[in-house]
């Protein structure tokens, strides 16, 4: 079954809401207008419930089917879309553009929502499914695991949700393809914070420091033996170090320095190696060097792992809408992360890419969703819950 009609003739609606999000962007738990936003609209469109605040900035809309269900039974799924934007400068020249300097839509999260908007619109129209629809728009996906602060104040219990599903775009994926996997997915992604203590002193004696840049250049050195020679090479996983902070000035050796990067990992025990053996290279460094090194750890989001059964049926409502040969339903797993994995942990589901074209990648000042995917992922909502509650 290809794009629905409806919907069809719903894309120009949906596109001017897509690009009054992407004009004011909201960093994490600062949705407000977004989230109101949101509200009014669910509102308008006449779910059977809204509620705000739900993960501090998150909210959730209920649509009730209208067929019957299995004796009598009223089953429900989740729809999630993330909202947030991110802390960019917009390097685009769009009429659309960010109206809020230093703040832009460069991960799409307004095409998920506009989508998903769209899809509830559809929905609460047509109610044609046996059970409860529950629509998910989710803050603080960027950074500050807005999924966890949802599952937090109860979402899955007060609303019932037996499985849950989310999707995201992906530059470089044509425009109406989709791509999933059983497993994991998308990695752990964890923060790792190195202070480092030395002795301070002048450039020109440093016979008589201990120097903090050099250890922290022998720490970055050492660290990448990890994913070279501790972890299985049929494993995967990354760690980088992205920032070095040190020192103010050309003549004096610093007392401190701090390293800071990310982890990524597609296994548990890979993480707990990698987190192992951080410590170790780091304490050890700062011993041989004469310095104290010491290391934070901090596990934020964990795998995207999807469930076999809920993959399998994902793929085969994105192959209704796309057509079979345009859904790869065994792509491979990206080092990345995402916080929709806190709720495939609690309840079976799947998370699903859709493509976005020849556009610019992710987190990029000159990213722009495209408008053209608005059909096909909208599609893609409404036919995974009338496929998942036929009555």
């Amino acid at each position: 079954m290809p794009i629905l009609n409806r919907l069809a003739d719903m894309h120009a609606e949906i596109t001017e809401w897509r690009h009054d999000l992407h004009a004011h962007p909201e960093l994490r738990y600062d949705e407000h207008r977004t989230a109101a936003t949101v509200a009014e609209k669910l509102t308008a469109f006449g779910c059977d419930e809204v509620a705000i605040g739900i993960g501090r900035t998150g909210v959730v809309g209920v649509i009730r089917g209208r067929k019957p269900g299995t004796a009598g039974a009223r089953h429900a799924i989740g729809l999630r879309a993330d909202m947030d934007a991110l802390p960019i400068e917009e390097a685009t020249n769009l009429p659309y553009k960010s109206t809020l300097p230093g703040k832009m839509h460069a991960c799409g999260h307004d095409g998920h929502t506009a989508m998903l908007l769209g899809a509830t619109k559809y929905l609460a129209e047509t109610r044609n499914f046996s059970g409860t629809a529950v629509v998910i728009f989710q803050p603080a996906e960027e950074g500050g695991a807005g999924a966890k602060a949802m599952l937090d104040d109860g979402l899955m219990d007060r609303f019932g949700i037996e499985q849950v599903y989310g999707m995201h775009n992906n530059p470089g994926l044509p425009v109406g393809n989709f791509a999933i996997r059983s497993g994991p997915l998308l990695a752990a992604a964890d923060r790792i914070q190195i202070d480092i203590e030395g002795l301070g002193g002048h450039a020109a004696k440093p016979h008589l420091c201990v120097d903090t840049v050099l250890v922290g250049a022998q720490i970055i050195n050492q660290i990448q033996s990890i994913v070279a020679r501790n972890v299985d090479p049929l494993d995967s996983a990354v760690v980088s170090i992205t920032l070095f902070k040190a020192g103010n000035t050309d003549n004096v050796i610093p007392q401190t320095a701090q390293l800071r990067g990310t982890a990524r990992s597609l296994k548990p025990e890979v993480r707990d190696l990698i987190e192992r053996r951080l410590k170790e290279i780091v304490e050890g460094t700062g011993r041989l060097y004469g310095a104290r090194a010491t290391l934070s750890y901090h596990r934020d989001y964990p795998v995207t792992r999807n469930h076999e059964r809920e993959t399998a049926f994902a793929a085969a409502v994105a192959a209704e809408v796309a057509g079979r040969d345009r859904v790869d339903a065994n792509t491979v797993p990206v080092m990345g992360g995402e916080d929709f994995s806190f709720m495939l942990d609690v309840r079976p589901g799947a998370f699903i890419f859709i493509g976005n074209g020849a556009s610019a990648g992710l987190h990029h000042p000159a990213y722009d969703f495209n408008d053209d995917v608005i059909p096909v992922g909208a599609s893609y909502w409404v036919r995974l819950v009338e496929n998942a509650l036929p009555g």
